[in-house]
Formats: C-alpha cells, structure tokens, sequence
C-alpha cells in the first residue's frame, strides 16, 4: 500500500528533526570527538568515562519513551509497530558485531558521530565516512548475489566427477 505524499513528507520531517536532535546531542555531548572514543577504550590509560555517561543517558531516555510509545498502540506514522522478531545470533551478526567494533576502536567514530563530523568538514571523519560507505556498497552487493542452485533449494550438491 503506498502512503499518501503528506504522510510520507510528514514521515520525512520526523525523520529529519529526529537526526536534528540525535546530531546536536552528539556535538554537545563531545561524542563527535575521536579522541573521546579513545579515552573511552583506553582502560590502562587515561581512562574517560563520559561515553558511559551519555550512553547511559540514551539508554534511560529510550527505555522511558518506549514504554509510552508501546502504550500507544500504534505509531504516530505507520499503521502497525515494525519490530524485529529474529532472536537468533548467526556468524553473520558476530562477524558484523566484531568488525563495527574493530572500526570503531581503530577509526574513534562509529556511524551516527562519523556523518556529524563529516558534514562539519573534519577531514578524518570524511575518510571514515568514504571507507563506511565502501563497506556497505561491498555488503549491499554480496547480500543481493545470487546464492548457489543447491544452496538455494536445499538439494545436495551435485557430485564431482571424476
């Protein structure tokens, strides 16, 4: 069913004002900062803990404002609440996890702080940015290849000749 077009430029202006806020959030909070990513993993060193601190903070915020939106019934734009219900951890989620993880130790940026920098012109960020982007083009491509015959219908495959 398509959505009518003000539905959908209401949708795109929540949208927009929601990234607004997310990216105010992190330049305020210093989260647009490498250097505050590092600190933050540095145990043995000079250890900062104000990651914990504004991580923490979208936690509380989150869990406060999803226990009244579910009390809603509905969402504000959509007709039903689109939830994930896969709970089962794959390779393709550990492999994932671990190199976000390795990113974002290495890079000092994760996704959301990477885009604010960049936009803002700091030369790293728009490095990290292009080699995300590169990443996800590569992810996009081998998610859509086509699978192997056998693969795909679960038949055996065929036997080597010899």
């Amino acid at each position: 069913m398509k959505q009518p077009k003000e539905n959908k430029a209401r949708e795109l202006g929540f949208a927009f004002v929601a990234g607004l806020v997310f990216a105010v959030g992190l330049g305020l909070s210093g989260m647009t900062q490498p250097s505050k990513v590092i600190g933050f993993l540095n145990v043995s060193g000079d250890w900062d803990p104000s990651l914990a601190f504004v991580m923490g903070g979208a936690i509380a915020v989150h869990l406060a404002v999803n226990r009244f939106v579910q009390k809603r019934g509905r969402p504000l734009l959509a007709d039903i609440f689109h939830l994930p219900t896969r709970q089962d951890v794959d390779a393709k989620l550990v492999l994932g996890a671990v190199l976000f993880g390795v990113g974002w130790g290495l890079g000092g940026f994760c996704p959301g702080p990477a885009l604010v920098s960049a936009a803002a012109g700091q030369g790293s960020a728009l490095v990290f940015v292009a080699a995300m982007t590169v990443g996800m083009l590569i992810q996009h491509v081998t998610a859509q290849a086509p699978k192997p015959l056998a693969e795909a219908t679960g038949a055996p495959p065929p036997a080597k000749s010899t």
